[in-house]
């Protein structure tokens, strides 16, 4: 393992598109918006929002500050553009590769952990529909794809050549570099990840497999329609 590498900071790669646009949101405001606005203006699950506006904290690019409420409850908390850009350096690959070894390292079941984590976020980061409104597999396939989008994928749906088949391209993983020394764990989350949200939507449709690196920057997960 490259220790330069882990303990180089992290470079100035592209936010993504969405978590872009949330922060040029922020910038253009008048002054601190809250995590429903933002979801409003985005037209973005507000887990969503949040996960945004929390990285972006999290990365130094904006700041959280508490706000009066003129009606009982907790104080609000609002999110606003830091000016100078980030402060310090991250290092979030080593932060990465150290618990991804902890938990490949120490756990009976590491698989297993990881996707039961996964589904608990994916769950977490999806929109729930409507009681009784029912979504068809492309849709389900749909919202699947741009979950993936706004996760850092440049994800992809195909249907495949059986009815009821589709195959989810996935390319440029954020988790690159710790995946390929670790699939059992950072695969498994993913995988994990895309059944939780599919559950969430109540989707007839679930993933069944992923099939890690079939090319240097693609991964290839495999849904399926369920029997009703």
């Amino acid at each position: 393992m490259d220790t330069e590498q882990l303990l180089a900071p992290e470079d100035a790669s592209p936010l993504g598109r969405s978590r872009a646009d949330v922060l040029d949101m922020l910038r253009a405001a008048d002054g601190p918006l809250g995590v429903r606005e933002v979801a409003q203006r985005m037209g973005l699950h507000p887990n969503t929002a949040r996960f945004h506006l929390e990285a972006l904290a999290d990365a130094g690019l904006a700041v959280r500050e508490t706000q009066d409420r003129d009606t009982p409850g907790r104080p609000r908390i609002g999110y606003r553009a830091v000016a100078d850009g980030p402060a310090g350096r991250r290092r979030y690959r080593l932060l990465a590769e150290m618990l991804t070894s902890m938990i490949a390292g120490t756990m009976p079941e590491p698989g297993r952990a990881a996707e039961e984590a996964g589904r608990e976020w994916g769950a977490y980061l999806t929109e729930q529909p409507p009681p009784y409104q029912k979504l068809t597999a492309e849709e389900a396939v749909g919202k699947l794809t741009a979950i993936m989008e706004e996760l850092g994928f440049s994800s992809q749906a195909e249907a495949g050549d059986d009815g009821g088949q589709y195959r989810l391209c996935l390319r440029h993983c954020p988790f690159r570099e710790v995946a390929q020394d670790h699939q059992g764990v950072i695969c498994a989350l993913h995988l994990g990840l895309m059944r939780g949200a599919l559950a969430r939507m109540r989707a007839p449709v679930t993933a069944t497999r992923l099939d890690p690196f079939v090319e240097a920057s693609l991964c290839v997960a495999h849904l399926t329609e369920r029997e009703n």
